[in-house]
């Protein structure tokens, strides 16, 4: 007899949790505000600790067949354009990790998910389903929707996101802050691009007060782009997909190199983000409370610049799974293992993505003493094998 568990969210961690709870043999009723599933155009990196999960759903195929493998990821200088550092990628993470490093359009993992969500009975996707409240009891929890809708079962995944009606109701710990940083987001069949700008791995350009990220999606035949500049946002700071002002960026970037410059300028069209964050977690109880647990940006927002958003709600996902599986141990008992096994692997992953945004931006002496470290050191620093490893056994 597996558990009746409610999510609410229909992104990419709500579908992975789906997917991997229904695994585990429990029903998932699953509500997503919106009237239909979708996922922006921006890409997302995959270490392989997220890679590994997501064969041992056996999505190896339908993976392979959208996502990019790039072979190499570097580091140069967006003010001379000169080469910091290489992390090798390919067979090299293969043989490090056991699963290789990739890149994909975030609507293509979304998509991935929801098509083997779909082969599965005990998996029911509810659109237009707003979360109004929820109410714990002894022996389950009861959720409302917006339209009026009851729904009980034995425990409720708060997968919403950011700014996550879940949390605010079982934590009412106040609001995302701004950080000052704006990522301007865009993505570009490679064959509309120049061919000295068409690129089949991953390039990290760094400030001063200023990064660029590209990097191929959609089996390497589209290039994804990503501009963080430093500056106030304007309009609604809880949406992440704004019109954005090519000018602004052109000017951000007018003293950056000409291989840079040329990218920026070749690409029309951009979409805005503000970048919000809470501090790093500080203990298992922003992760769960009696029969409610947070998963994704809904428990650990994080910045991007450690590339482990999505890969930190997938690796949320598998471990609640397996933390459910036990049918002698009750919910709240269960639910509190998940917290324990997740929160300091988060909360570690949050304060290094925040420390890398410093550095990406660096200035002055310090933005001298990065370039003159990366050039001494390259692969040591770049590879990360505490995060690449997974997570550790769960007790």
């Amino acid at each position: 007899m597996g558990k009746r568990i409610s999510i609410v969210g229909g992104g990419i961690g709500g579908l992975a949790a789906a997917l991997a709870c229904s695994r585990a043999g429990s029903t998932i009723r699953l509500f997503e505000c919106s009237q239909q599933f979708t996922e922006v155009g921006a890409g997302i990196q995959m270490g392989p600790n997220v890679v590994r999960v997501l064969q041992g759903w056996g999505l190896s195929d339908a993976l392979r067949d959208v996502a990019a493998f790039p072979e190499h990821l570097q580091v140069r200088s967006a003010s001379s354009g000169a080469e910091l550092g290489v992390l090798r990628l390919g067979a090299t993470t293969v043989q490090r990790y056991g699963a290789p490093y990739a890149t994909i359009h975030r609507a293509d993992l979304h998509a991935l998910l929801q098509t083997a969500l779909k082969c599965s009975s005990e998996v029911e996707l509810n659109l237009d389903s707003e979360l109004v409240a929820f109410e714990q009891g002894d022996s389950g929890v009861k959720m409302q929707t917006a339209s009026g809708q009851q729904v009980e079962s034995d425990l409720l995944i708060g997968a919403d996101g950011l700014w996550s009606r879940v949390r605010q109701q079982l934590l009412d710990d106040g609001v995302p802050v701004a950080t000052g940083h704006l990522a301007y987001r865009a993505m570009v069949p490679q064959k509309v691009l120049p061919a000295k700008l068409r690129s089949q791995h991953i390039t990290a350009w760094l400030g001063p007060s200023l990064h660029v990220v590209q990097y191929p999606v959609r089996g390497g035949d589209w290039l994804n782009v990503v501009a963080v500049v430093q500056g106030d946002m304007v309009g609604d700071i809880e949406y992440w997909d704004h019109a954005a002002n090519v000018v602004k960026l052109r000017r951000s970037m007018a003293q950056t190199c000409a291989p840079l410059r040329e990218l920026i300028h070749a690409i029309e069209h951009w979409r805005l983000w503000g970048l919000s964050i809470r501090p790093p977690a500080r203990g298992a109880n922003e992760f769960a409370g009696g029969r409610v647990a947070l998963l994704g940006d809904a428990a650990h927002p994080m910045l991007p610049y450690l590339a482990q958003g999505a890969g930190m709600a997938i690796e949320d996902a598998q471990t609640l799974a397996q933390c459910l599986q036990d049918e002698l141990l009750p919910v709240p008992d269960a639910l509190i293992r998940y917290a324990n096994a997740r929160w300091q692997r988060n909360a570690r992953v949050q304060a290094r993505a925040t420390r890398n945004g410093q550095i990406f931006h660096a200035t002055g002496l310090i933005r001298w003493g990065r370039d003159a470290a990366m050039k001494l050191l390259g692969e040591r620093l770049l590879d990360v094998p505490w995060l690449y490893r997974g997570p550790g056994l769960i007790s």
